[in-house]
């Protein structure tokens, strides 16, 4: 995969009594740490989507098109609770239901629009929808050697223009990109070169990773947050020295 070019595009939270309310983040400061923030900052939370009963099924999924089962909605219920509460300017989505459902949970919370974006939409497995991954694999040596499934060069560029665009629509903004596990880890992977090996990139349903355009230049700065309730500290997967969480709870239950 090229490596990306230097420039690749030129509320508060509601409150209630709700199960959501014992979610702990353990942040001393705003996602955005907008203190810190200088002229020329883009910050992406790049969202997967919520679970689905293919996801427990370990099929593909690509453009079939599931609702969230229960946990999935919980999970884009929390994700609403932690990022909708950023300033956020965008909420866009791969416009299939799963997707679609986790980005109005965040939408609703941050008090913005949410957008369908075709360019978000999953990859194309064709005929291979619907069967395990494993037995694709078997069959044909790799994803990628399987006829009539979407190459990841056409998944990773139309993905990539839409994060252009957002881009150069929030410059010095804040914008939530609800996506899939495949198109995310192809974006990650070209974004930022300490991630070359996409497949290796860990993208759990309901987790958020967020990447920064500063200048001219793209940074991934943590992947595969988790937000979890009861009390449980959030996962965290830091890239280089960013953390989003730091843990509060010595008895936590990881």
């Amino acid at each position: 995969m090229d490596d990306a070019p230097n420039l690749l595009g030129s509320k508060q939270p509601a409150t209630g009594d709700s199960e959501l309310d014992s979610i702990e983040t353990s942040q001393s400061e705003p996602l955005a740490a907008k203190s810190s923030r200088s002229t020329n900052i883009t910050r992406i939370y790049l969202v997967r989507h919520g679970q689905t009963e293919l996801n427990v099924n370990r099929v593909l999924r690509g453009h079939l098109d599931p609702k969230l089962d229960a946990l999935g909605i919980l999970q884009a219920r929390m994700l609403g609770e932690v990022i909708g509460r950023e300033e956020l300017q965008l909420v866009a989505s791969s416009p299939l239901r799963r997707a679609v459902e986790t980005a109005t949970e965040i939408a609703i919370r941050a008090g913005v629009e949410m957008e369908n974006d075709p360019r978000l939409v999953d990859r194309d497995y064709g005929p291979w929808a619907g069967r395990s991954k494993e037995a694709v694999i078997a069959k044909w040596g790799s994803l990628n050697a399987a006829p009539d499934i979407e190459p990841e060069s056409e998944v990773v560029a139309r993905a990539l223009d839409a994060v252009i665009d957002v881009s150069r629509r929030v410059p010095n903004g804040s914008a939530v990109l609800v996506s899939h596990d495949a198109v995310n880890r192809l974006l990650i992977s070209k974004l930022d070169p300490r991630m070359d090996n996409g497949s290796s990139i860990p993208q759990e349903t309901g987790c958020f990773n967020v990447i920064e355009l500063k200048g001219n230049d793209w940074s991934v700065l943590s992947i595969n947050n988790y937000p979890n309730r009861n009390g449980i500290s959030a996962t965290q997967r830091s890239v280089g020295a960013y953390k989003i969480f730091q843990q509060s709870d010595e008895n936590h239950h990881g």
